[in-house]
């Protein structure tokens, strides 16, 4: 029973649809991670450089830094990332599958 379900899973078939999985995720991770790139390039710098010589004063986007852009291009960073590590994940799993059956 095992041999025949081992064969099974060696037809071209199955091969094509291994192939065509591996490189929709490897697209996929291409693409949130240009777009990760993109968000943490849009992003400003959280160092205040030669400012923080003269003093600092609390700003309206201080007080409302939840509600400011930045904070949602953060978000956004962080969840292109979390996006990024599944599909690294998934894509390592689909990987060694058919080694698992080998």
């Amino acid at each position: 029973m095992l041999n025949f379900l081992l064969a099974s899973y060696k037809s071209p078939t199955h091969q094509t649809v291994h192939d065509v999985l591996c490189i929709t995720l490897i697209v996929l991770m291409a693409v949130a991670a240009l777009t990760a790139i993109i968000l943490v390039l849009l992003q400003p710098s959280n160092s205040s450089g030669i400012d923080a010589l003269g003093g600092s004063s609390e700003t309206f986007f201080g007080k409302n830094k939840g509600k400011s852009i930045e904070a949602k291009l953060k978000k956004w960073t962080w969840i292109c990332m979390a996006v990024l590590v599944v599909f690294s994940v998934a894509f390592f799993v689909v990987l060694k599958l058919p080694v698992f059956f080998a």
